[in-house]
């Protein structure tokens, strides 16, 4: 896709839709996954895990590729409409360890998500929604130069850019469009830090019962903001679906953002439970993400070990 395209373009997954900016087209979701290679389908593997590897080459282009003028441009060329009245910009403590994730898609458009930087063993991790990182059911069509800012806020970028050098997914994505969260594995910065030494992490937590308030923030291409100011939503979880769901209006860009139970809003942190994954309909009302459990434990354990 073009990036002067203005057509709103399906993406088929499994249910409700996609958050993902790509170009200036907001990528949707319908009932079966259409991007899929064609042919019978892949023999499922035995580990539940797919890892994406990004060359010290390709993080060294990919950190130059998202220079400040190409940062700029990409939030310009995207208007989703005005922002909704669920979602509010943020004014509370900055929040070190939520940032835009920004990329190439599989079209060769620019894009961006957002992500969070997790407690994790190696102190590198971050977490995301897996269409974020690839397209699902279809194995080969994978994004490309991925660059994770965190506190990122009109144009400034306080702590820097940080390459991913892995992606980590459920092999569920990569198949059947199921599972739709990922964890990140990213380079040190500029002058070897990690990240979680530089920004801190949240918390993350596995099997906890959906339910309780949740504050989720995302960078949602909606005007006035168009991915350059952090939103947030505010609301009680339910189940749905096999999913959760909130009360939000976040739409494209806001894919992969924080889900955060216990919220502090002093001292900007909770615990992740889950990630923006899909909305409910082209006028949302209501957010969904993954349940966190066996699946992302082990996506997350991987990427920590990473």
């Amino acid at each position: 896709m073009s990036e002067t395209s203005t057509s709103v373009t399906r993406r088929l997954r499994g249910r409700a839709m996609g958050l993902v900016v790509a170009g200036t087209a907001l990528v949707l979701a319908a009932p079966i996954p259409a991007t899929a290679v064609a042919g019978p389908a892949p023999a499922a593997s035995a580990d539940p895990v797919s890892v994406l590897t990004y060359t010290a080459k390709e993080r060294r282009e990919a950190l130059a590729y998202w220079t400040p003028a190409r940062i700029k441009a990409v939030g310009k060329s995207v208007d989703l409409g005005p922002t909704g009245p669920k979602a509010k910009p943020w004014r509370g403590t900055a929040l070190k360890t939520v940032g835009r994730l920004f990329f190439v898609n599989a079209n060769g458009a620019d894009t961006w998500c957002t992500a969070t930087a997790v407690k994790s063993a190696n102190r590198s991790a971050v977490m995301t929604a897996a269409h974020c990182v690839r397209r699902g059911s279809s194995p080969v069509n994978t994004n490309i130069a991925m660059v994770f800012v965190p506190a990122y806020g009109k144009g400034k970028t306080p702590y820097g850019a940080f390459a991913v050098r892995t992606a980590v997914t459920p092999r569920n994505w990569e198949n059947d469009s199921t599972d739709d969260l990922s964890t990140l594995v990213v380079d040190a910065d500029k002058s070897g830090r990690k990240l979680t030494d530089v920004v801190g992490g949240q918390d993350i937590a596995f099997n906890r019962p959906v339910g309780g308030t949740i504050s989720a923030f995302g960078y949602s291409a909606t005007r006035p903001q168009l991915g350059e100011e952090l939103l947030h939503c505010v609301g009680t979880a339910k189940k749905k679906d096999g999913v959760q769901a909130i009360p939000c209006d976040m739409s494209g860009g806001s894919s992969g953002g924080p889900w955060l139970a216990d919220f502090n809003a002093t001292t900007g942190k909770g615990t992740l439970v889950s990630v923006n994954s899909s909305l409910d309909s082209l006028t949302p009302t209501e957010m969904q993400g993954e349940v966190l459990g066996a699946t992302a434990r082990k996506v997350y354990d991987r990427a920590q070990r990473g």
